[in-house]
């Protein structure tokens, strides 16, 4: 048994598979293995286990970044424009409103060199409450010093309130709170008047809650009507920013016709986009004052010399004085269309009047009296010819 046991060891031996290759390259021989040599072990219990593979290796890379938006452009910067030493001074006067309208104008009137725009401003100030800011007293300090060229006011907001009058008070619009406030602000205008200082006084817009809007309506028509009696260029801004249903709103068009907001949260005060709005229907009346090289026109009253100077100015004048200040040219109703330059030019001769006719000749425009609502300021003096007389005498 041991000789077979021995012989069949020797034949499992004979039978491995072992091919050594032997490659010659002149003295130097390369050994090529070009199988695994299989081991007794291999034969009796079968091949080795192999071992798992090493992992794959993977090449960790860096996440890529996403590629940046593009952007737009901002624009470049407006080039700041020095003002000239003699540049027309643009005061701003009045309560907060005032602050956000100074801020505009200077916006808008930035690259002008001959225009700069002063805040004079003073928040929750007004013409009621004298005690925390006295605004004929600091007008006048103005004037003394000759700080501007130009008034813009803007005012009235914070004047819904009891007005205080040699110790006795007054509810807000009773007809004793309205003949004090129309004093204060005749004194105020008064004093620009007589400094012959060119006013834009702004009318109050509407706002937001329905009760304070009427209210301020009110007051805003009692500087309308004292604008008119004081010489000063009045602004009516209130439909300017209303809604398409006539009500208050806080949008609106921008200077550019945009839908933009136009009204602080607040429903009082303007947004930015509202105070470049009202900035530019400022600079159309300014215009009137101002054309880029100095103020060149101060205000006179519009209604001097006409029977409507005369009357009673605010608050509401009834339709027979409203009669009055159209007829004296204060105020133009948009329903007349008004003459144009062109239609007062005749090529042919005029004709004779005849006697039934009942046209108004232009001799009797001249010779109307002083006074008289047709002599339109040009009127003759009635007692002209008596003084002449005696005179001549």
């Amino acid at each position: 048994m041991k000789r077979v046991f021995v012989f069949l060891l020797l034949a499992l031996f004979a039978t491995i598979e072992v091919a050594p290759a032997f490659a010659q390259s002149g003295e130097r021989f390369d050994v090529a293995q070009t199988q695994k040599r299989r081991t007794l072990f291999d034969v009796l219990f079968g091949e080795e286990p192999q071992a798992a593979p090493p992992p794959p290796v993977v090449q960790q890379t860096q996440p890529r970044r996403a590629a940046p938006k593009p952007t737009a452009a901002l624009p470049p910067p407006k080039p700041t424009i020095e003002k000239a030493p003699g540049a027309t001074r643009l005061a701003v006067f009045g309560d907060s409103l005032a602050v956000d309208v100074a801020k505009a104008l200077d916006r808008f009137y930035a690259e002008d060199p001959n225009l700069v725009v002063i805040d004079q401003g003073v928040g929750s100030s007004g013409f009621v409450r004298e005690d925390y800011f006295d605004w004929n007293k600091a007008i006048g300090e103005q004037i003394a010093e000759d700080t501007f060229d130009l008034a813009v006011v803007v005012i009235g907001v914070n004047d819904r309130q009891e007005i205080k009058v040699d110790g006795q008070s007054y509810n807000s619009l009773t007809p004793g709170w309205t003949a004090a406030y129309q004093a204060r602000l005749n004194q105020f205008l008064g004093q620009l008047r007589a400094a012959r200082k060119p006013v834009i006084w702004v009318g109050l817009p509407p706002m937001s809650k329905s009760e304070y809007s009427a209210a301020i309506s009110q007051i805003s028509a009692l500087h309308k009507m004292a604008a008119f009696s004081g010489g000063a260029e009045f602004l009516d801004i209130y439909d300017r920013f209303l809604g398409e249903d006539g009500k208050y709103s806080s949008y609106g068009p921008d200077v550019n016709g945009q839908n933009a907001r136009m009204r602080k949260d607040d429903g009082i005060h303007f947004s930015a986009a509202g105070a470049d709005k009202l900035a530019f229907y400022i600079s159309q009346s300014i215009r009137t004052f101002y054309r880029g090289g100095g103020v060149t026109l101060a205000v006179s009253d519009p209604l001097l010399g006409t029977d409507a100077a005369a009357m009673l100015r605010p608050p509401y004048q009834g339709q027979g004085q409203t009669r009055l200040l159209e007829v004296a040219g204060a105020v133009v109703p948009i329903s007349r269309a008004p003459q144009r330059a062109a239609d007062l030019l005749i090529s042919a001769p005029q004709q004779p009047v005849a006697a039934n006719d009942n046209s108004f000749p232009l001799e009797q425009l001249i010779a109307a009296p002083i006074g008289r609502v047709d002599a339109f300021g040009v009127g003759i003096d009635p007692n002209a010819d008596t003084i002449e007389n005696e005179t001549g005498r």
